[in-house]
């Protein structure tokens, strides 16, 4: 009988404990603290709960068997945006640092609170992609982000944000930077999306209130772009795979790993791009494609009332291409639409 009991007291113990591991929580990033030639698994703590324990990100540190750059690789800074994990998660199992020449910086999920609530929005439903630089002494979004700002973006010579489309809607896989850039240029080509969209790191949608974590980065001297993977709260396996691959490219050719980089021509690149909006509330059915080229007065979609009678028509405003959709019937009036690329000619 004592021999059952004590058996069963293990298993509750391997169920209660089995996630538990002996990574090191730190306040700083301090790179000459890591040994070269190896991984690192450490948790950054970037505040405290409601019982003071630490509010913490996983870091993978990837120091390589020599100097070099340092990139670094952030996902989820939306905390359902979480194909960005798996790629990032999948690169860094890859890697040889015996023969790697610098350093990668990963944190697969920025936005921890938020990933574990299943929400974009941190705890207090404020979006942390909009606040950058954030305040010391702010609200508990203004305080995360500041932390972000100060204790991870300066380590980075260049710097990747992944992303996917949020609830509700679905995106292609594509790319925005500064195409005038001719180093972030290059690293959108490396990374070959679909559609490139150039633009500084201004947010294509929602009230912005401060930076994007892009903008800021790319102030404080920072080659910074962002990878939009697909869609939100799933792991798509081709998403992953082109972005396992993508990444892959950029490293060989920023020296970090052997080998000669691809550089592949741009792909549907795009002066700028903006959502289309509904005026009327009802049940919105789309007729288009995700990367579908579009011409001017295209039919798009209808709004239908409860009563099944057509109440909106939408139409291409302009030639473009469908960089993103709303995947949600039910809309109230401000609901969106499509995400329209216009092409550069």
């Amino acid at each position: 009988m004592k021999t059952k009991l004590f058996s069963c007291f293990i298993f509750v113990c391997a169920i209660l404990f089995g996630q538990k591991n002996n990574y090191p929580v730190v306040e700083q990033l301090d790179l000459s603290q890591y040994e070269k030639g190896q991984i690192h698994n450490l948790w950054l703590k970037l505040g405290e709960d409601t019982v003071g324990e630490p509010i913490k990100i996983p870091v993978i540190l990837a120091i390589g068997s020599q100097e070099g750059e340092v990139l670094g690789l952030t996902a989820a800074i939306h905390g359902n945006e979480l194909n960005g994990i798996a790629i990032i998660q999948r690169i860094m199992s890859s890697l040889d640092t015996a023969t790697m020449k610098g350093t990668i910086i990963a944190i697969p999920g920025l936005n921890p609170l938020a990933i574990a609530n299943n929400q974009r929005e941190f705890i207090d439903l404020q979006d942390l992609n909009r606040l950058f630089p954030g305040k010391e002494k702010g609200n508990r979004s203004q305080q995360m982000v500041y932390q972000i700002a100060q204790k991870i973006i300066p380590l980075f010579n260049y710097h990747v944000d992944l992303h996917t489309a949020s609830f509700g809607r679905v995106n292609t896989l594509y790319g925005r930077g500064d195409m005038q850039n001719d180093t972030l240029s290059t690293m959108l080509r490396l990374l070959e999306p679909d559609i490139i969209v150039s633009n500084k790191g201004t947010a294509s949608f929602g009230e912005a209130s401060g930076l994007t974590l892009r903008a800021y980065a790319i102030s404080k001297g920072v080659q910074s772009i962002t990878l939009e993977y697909g869609n939100p709260q799933v792991y798509q396996e081709e998403m992953i795979e082109r972005g396992t691959k993508g990444l892959q490219n950029l490293m060989k050719w920023l020296g970090l790993q052997p080998g000669e980089a691809t550089i592949p021509p741009a792909r549907n690149m795009c002066s700028k791009s903006y959502w289309m909006f509904t005026q009327k509330g009802g049940y919105l059915e789309l007729y288009v494609d995700l990367n579908e080229k579009l011409i001017k007065g295209q039919p798009i979609g209808t709004m239908r009332n409860a009563f099944g009678e057509i109440i909106e028509e939408y139409v291409a405003p302009e030639a473009g291409i469908v960089i993103g959709k709303s995947t949600n019937p039910v809309n109230i009036s401000g609901g969106r639409i499509i995400h329209l690329g216009i092409l550069q000619q």
